[in-house]
């Protein structure tokens, strides 16, 4: 799991008898928060020794240095991107929006594909993180209308789903998403992906 633990929703233990544990996003949260800090996290681990987890963050060397800093925080605020994330799996939902925010974005949240859809026009996001199997409207069908809509027309669909085969690629395509990203996802691929659009 090394290689793998700052992963959003990764789980050691998937097993049955976790079904109530842990998303899998505090360790993300962890290294975000840090990396906008421009600090490092690093864990270590051996088989029965437990694990040691090494945050490690700049320290000001003057008042004009942590002055700089803040300000450079405060741009990095304006420069975010209005994000609408669709999930109805809440928990997960909210998680992903935490993270967007604590990455300078304007990140919303809606549980459903009707609700998404009505949250699109009244927000009118840069970015949607869509979740595509959701029950009632699901994602390709909100992706379909949303292409639709002409107070949409530069909004840009990212699809985030445990569907992660050739076809479902091919069909989220289809039904008009930019890009498609598979469950776990790395936060850091996602940022990669918003890197890569316009304010």
């Amino acid at each position: 799991m090394l290689p793998r633990i700052f992963d959003l929703f990764s789980q050691a233990d998937q097993s049955l008898h976790r079904s109530r544990g842990g998303l899998g996003v505090g360790l993300a949260l962890v290294k975000s928060l840090v990396t906008m800090h421009h600090g490092q996290v690093q864990v270590h681990s051996q088989p029965g020794t437990g694990s040691e987890f090494v945050v490690r963050l700049p320290m000001a060397q003057s008042p004009e240095v942590f002055k700089n800093g803040s300000s450079e925080r405060v741009e990095h605020l304006q420069d975010g991107l209005r994000m609408l994330v669709v999930d109805d799996n809440m928990d997960a939902a909210n998680s992903v929006a935490m993270l967007l925010r604590a990455a300078g974005h304007d990140a919303r949240v809606a549980h459903d594909g009707s609700s998404a859809l009505q949250a699109a026009l009244e927000f009118l996001p840069r970015v949607v993180l869509l979740d595509i199997g959701m029950p009632g409207l699901d994602g390709f069908d909100v992706a379909k209308w949303m292409r639709q809509e002409p107070a949409l027309k530069n909004i840009v669909l990212v699809a985030l789903t445990g569907y992660g085969q050739d076809s479902d690629r091919q069909r989220s395509r289809d039904a008009g998403f930019d890009h498609h990203l598979t469950k776990p996802a790395n936060f850091a691929k996602i940022q990669q992906v918003l890197a890569t659009i316009p304010k």
